[in-house]
């Protein structure tokens, strides 16, 4: 009767033990779990400061304002690509800093521009080229965007305005002081670039 009493003891400590451990093995589990969530979270976050000071920084969820910062970055680029002044060294600049947001593509294009005569027309013509944008359209799910904007061209003699549509798909890539939106332009394309508006100007 002892015998079978110490077996059954044995059997349940045995039990017990059993089960406590996979009691513990589950919450280890559950934490494992939670933290790679809370990680994941984190990860989707990214911190902005305030004119630089640290105590003002910010939490704000990039998945919410990345379709914003899609729009800001293809504003930019056309930004760049399309005001030019009759000043080769700021032409150069301003390509610079544009082919820095975008692929090979738009260094087809600026090559194409550059082999028709744009550039030097502007500079012996003393033209200023703006770039007003009039709307952005965007599929978050494909990435893909088309840029509606007027151009200016303003010379000595005439003013004209150009209609402006430009087309293409946008990738990420890491953040960088030349790229601080994360943001690569693929495949990009002029659609359309057609004269609107020539009006003489009077020069007296």
């Amino acid at each position: 009767m002892i015998i079978k009493n110490i077996e059954q003891k044995v059997k349940l400590a045995k039990l017990l033990s059993i089960l406590s451990f996979a009691f513990s093995f589950a919450i280890v589990i559950l934490m494992m779990m939670f933290l790679s969530k809370q990680l994941s979270e984190s990860r989707k976050s990214i911190y902005i400061l305030d004119k630089d000071i640290p105590i003002l920084a910010k939490q704000t969820d990039e998945s919410v304002n990345r379709p914003v910062e899609y729009k800001a970055h293809v504003n930019v680029f056309h930004s760049l690509f399309f005001t030019l002044t009759p000043d080769n060294k700021y032409i150069e600049y301003q390509m610079k800093k544009a082919m820095y947001l975008i692929d090979e593509s738009g260094i087809q294009q600026y090559n194409n521009l550059k082999e028709k005569g744009l550039f030097n027309q502007i500079l012996s013509s003393s033209a200023v080229l703006t770039i007003q944008t009039d709307s952005i359209f965007l599929d978050v799910p494909s990435k893909f965007f088309r840029y509606y904007g007027k151009q200016r061209i303003e010379r000595k003699s005439s003013i004209v305005v150009r209609s402006l549509i430009t087309e293409g798909y946008l990738k990420d890539v890491p953040r960088s002081q030349n790229n601080p939106h994360g943001v690569l332009i693929e495949r990009w394309k002029t659609i359309e670039n057609k004269d609107l508006k020539n009006e003489a100007k009077n020069n007296f």
